[in-house]
């Protein structure tokens, strides 16, 4: 008979046991992503009632482990780590405010995740995601490639139900991209929007701008506020960020090479010479980023992706890192 193995090869761990983290699990778990789970918060009840919670499910779901502690030490060998910790904005606080806050944060919690599992990818999803994602790689040390901010993986799933709710069919059937910050700088790429590789473009030259008679653009304008609408009707937003986060980690767990829209390393992409995450389409697997892809633009998107880069570099140049 053989020792039982303590971690095995596809092991997802989960910092922070809020609202995000428990759609993250939830997402994980049953869809039967991982059949390991570790989740670490410096709130022990908390993370004692969702772990024993995930548990008591554990006939329901597959027989998971499930492992849960405020020691760092329930993280080791991981092959994901899902970054979900941080604090909310509060009134009157500026971006600038909070990432210094949420810094401050990661600088307690990356370096001890880094240690225990070394060949891990991290997957950032705390905000500002573009920001923290690089706060993660310089704190981390770890290639550029294994840290990965879930950045416009949403918004660009948002864009895709606007369009095709307009249209009347499948979300799953619109190829769309949306690119950039993840905040209201975005950029949507009307460009290359698609359904079964008729190109948008090609039947309305104008799409996406406001000489566009049949007003596309404000499908991208709305889609900005979306995750702020949800946020103000029901307190938070944390489904879709929690299954959107869960495709991503699909993709490396089970090594796809799926193109995903996710914050990566951006420098000497598109002329952006700043060293800074922001999203392009990725593909990805299991050891995090392989490719860039190096998508057409029209000049006027490569200036707003130019332009947001600039917006979230602003914020950025003021961080220290040690």
């Amino acid at each position: 008979m053989s020792e039982p193995v303590r971690d095995c090869g596809h092991k997802v761990t989960i910092v922070g046991a809020g609202m995000v983290g428990v759609a993250l699990a939830n997402s994980l778990l049953f869809q039967r992503i991982t059949s390991h789970i570790a989740m670490v918060d410096v709130f022990p009840k908390k993370l004692e009632g969702e772990g024993m919670d995930y548990s008591h499910s554990s006939v329901f779901i597959g027989d998971p482990k499930i492992e849960y502690d405020t020691d760092f030490c329930v993280t080791s060998n991981s092959k994901v780590i899902a970054i979900c910790a941080g604090v909310r904005p509060v009134k009157g606080e500026t971006r600038l405010d909070l990432v210094k806050r949420n810094t401050e944060i990661l600088k307690s919690i990356i370096p001890p995740l880094a240690n225990y599992s070394p060949n891990a990818v991290f997957i950032v999803i705390s905000n500002p995601v573009d920001i923290l994602a690089w706060v993660t790689w310089k704190l981390s040390g770890l290639p550029a490639h294994q840290v990965i901010g879930s950045g416009t993986h949403l918004d660009s799933a948002r864009f895709r139900y606007m369009i095709a709710d307009r249209l009347g069919i499948a979300p799953s059937s619109v190829q769309a991209y949306i690119i950039g910050e993840h905040g209201d700088s975005m950029v949507p790429l009307w460009s290359g929007v698609s359904v079964a590789g008729v190109q948008f473009r090609d039947v309305i030259p104008n799409i996406g701008l406001e000489t566009d008679d049949e007003r596309w653009f404000e499908i991208s304008k709305y889609v900005v506020k979306l995750g702020a609408m949800v946020r103000c009707l029901k307190g938070y937003s944390n489904t879709a960020i929690g299954l959107s986060a869960a495709d991503i980690i699909i993709a490396i767990l089970r090594n796809t090479q799926a193109i995903i829209p996710v914050s990566t390393l951006v420098q000497g992409h598109h002329d952006v010479c700043h060293d800074m995450f922001l999203s392009l389409p990725c593909a990805i697997g299991e050891n995090g980023i392989t490719q860039i892809i190096r998508m057409h633009m029209t000049e006027h998107e490569k200036k707003l992706f130019q332009a947001s880069a600039k917006i979230v570099y602003k914020i950025q140049k003021d961080i220290k890192i040690k």
